[in-house]
């Protein structure tokens, strides 16, 4: 198998990737996590918001975690809150495959998006994006307890954090039942910049 499995988020100050209900998502709070996004040519490009942007690093980033990117596997919370707030051209460009426990056929959207339904587990989605994505990598794009899953069944090779510096307070911390026995973490690298600091770790098992 060619390709890494990783995840990359935005995280707060104190732990958190996300509000506590998808209601508050788009919320003061998430905005704020996510400020340091939505000036970036390529986020405007990728969801074509216009021309212009920013350059530099932070650029750099989000479009080289875009690129390595082959495909991508969910959980069913974070697509039913982007089922409503995504545009038409999902961002994603590439096949996206939802663990749930329902039924549904494909969904397929312009720009190279399609959502592939998952019903029997978090082994099956990940097997069928490692196959889509060939030789370039599978991201695990959330949400925070399908992140969990997948870091406590030691199927993660790396991942990135984006630290923001807002605090939240509450919400959805990202280790939050982690299972520490089992898993640990090495440094990679370090790379602050203007508006957040991007922190990435190699996952191993203890």
């Amino acid at each position: 198998m060619a390709g890494k499995v990783f995840f990359s988020v935005s995280m707060s100050l104190d732990g958190f990737i996300a509000p506590e209900t998808s209601e508050e998502l788009m919320g003061k709070q998430w905005m704020e996590l996510q400020q340091w996004v939505f000036p970036l040519r390529f986020f405007r490009e990728n969801l074509k918001l216009g021309g212009g942007g920013e350059e530099g690093r932070d650029n750099d980033i989000v479009r080289e975690t875009f690129e390595r990117t082959g495909a991508s596997v969910m959980g069913k919370r974070m697509f039913d809150a982007g089922e409503k707030m995504w545009p038409a051209e999902a961002p994603f460009h590439t096949p996206v495959f939802v663990v749930t426990h329902e039924k549904r056929d494909p969904w397929e959207r312009p720009g190279g998006t399609t959502f592939h339904f998952v019903n029997d587990g978090i082994e099956t989605a990940l097997d069928l994006a490692r196959e889509a994505a060939g030789d370039r990598d599978v991201r695990i794009a959330g949400g925070g307890a399908t992140i969990l899953e997948y870091v406590n069944a030691g199927l993660v090779d790396e991942f990135s954090i984006a630290l923001s510096p807002v605090l939240f307070g509450s919400g959805i911390r990202l280790f939050d039942g982690v299972d520490a026995s089992r898993v640990a973490v090495e440094p990679v690298r370090s790379e602050p910049s203007s508006r957040v600091t991007h922190l990435t770790y190699a996952v191993r098992p203890r």
